[in-house]
């Protein structure tokens, strides 16, 4: 039987991706689409319902779940009308707030709620791998970061190198907010010791790259991913729709879960 799923923000970047996985796959079907009342229009011979409001379109589609990669505030939003309905959420959005992410700890004890700020099984592998390297690298190895994204992404940094730049705190036993250095400029004297660099790239159509760099006495090790497209996310979300689909509320899962 196949599972029903709803695609925030359609007519977007991401949107439109998974509105085309959703169609190609034998296991999973278009029960509706959300966009800005604007854009509602274009989507008319979706073949679903289409609608501005994620309240009006859960009745009609019982049992979905809504994928959605859009922004912090609609997403929250979302989630607010997903745990009122029970409906399953699966959220990729990144630029959250500390404040939003508490909620969405809250809204998830009540409905099945997933986050991640990517869901490229490659970068969560790194998650896994990185704390480890840098332990066996030891206090020697200096720690920096780039993140490259086509010109159009509003947050900055992207919510990858901020998760991957956590993980590498964590590693060596610091806040990412006590070493976290995001911009350089003029005579700032040498490096401290407690600091992990995370500079931001911004042009063209760029999909995604992170390079996090251990730079030692002697040598230099780099380890860099890079998204080819928006399916490997997108992907990865319809992955964890198939999965979220039979589990429970209680918390917030994330791509660790799915693993």
């Amino acid at each position: 039987m196949s599972i029903p799923v709803i695609i925030m923000g359609a007519a977007g970047r991401m949107g439109s991706t998974l509105v085309r996985m959703v169609r190609e796959s034998e296991d999973l079907q278009l029960a509706g689409l959300v966009e800005r009342k604007e854009m509602t229009e274009a989507l008319a011979n979706a073949g679903c319902p289409v609608e501005n409001d994620i309240a009006r379109l859960l009745p009609q589609v019982p049992g979905a779940v809504i994928v959605d990669f859009t922004a912090p505030a609609s997403s929250l939003a979302t989630a607010e009308a997903a745990a009122a309905a029970g409906a399953a959420h699966v959220i990729g959005t990144t630029g959250f707030s500390p404040e939003q992410k508490a909620r969405l700890e809250e809204l998830a004890q009540k409905t099945p709620l997933f986050w991640s700020p990517n869901m490229s099984v490659g970068v969560n592998v790194l998650l896994k791998v990185l704390p480890e390297l840098t332990k066996l690298l030891g206090e020697d190895y200096d720690i920096e970061m780039t993140e490259i994204h086509h010109k159009k992404k509003k947050d900055a940094p992207s919510g990858t190198a901020l998760r991957l730049a956590e993980c590498l705190a964590e590693a060596r036993d610091w806040q990412l907010a006590d070493c976290a250095c995001y911009h350089r400029e003029g005579i700032i004297g040498e490096r401290p010791h407690k600091e992990i660099g995370v500079q931001t790239l911004r042009g063209g159509d760029v999909v995604g790259v992170h390079t996090v760099y251990f730079m030692g006495p002697g040598e230099r090790i780099e380890l860099t991913h890079q998204a080819h497209s928006r399916e490997n996310f997108a992907g990865g979300a319809l992955r964890v729709v198939r999965w979220i689909k039979d589990k429970p509320a209680g918390r917030l899962y994330s791509m660790m879960d799915l693993f």
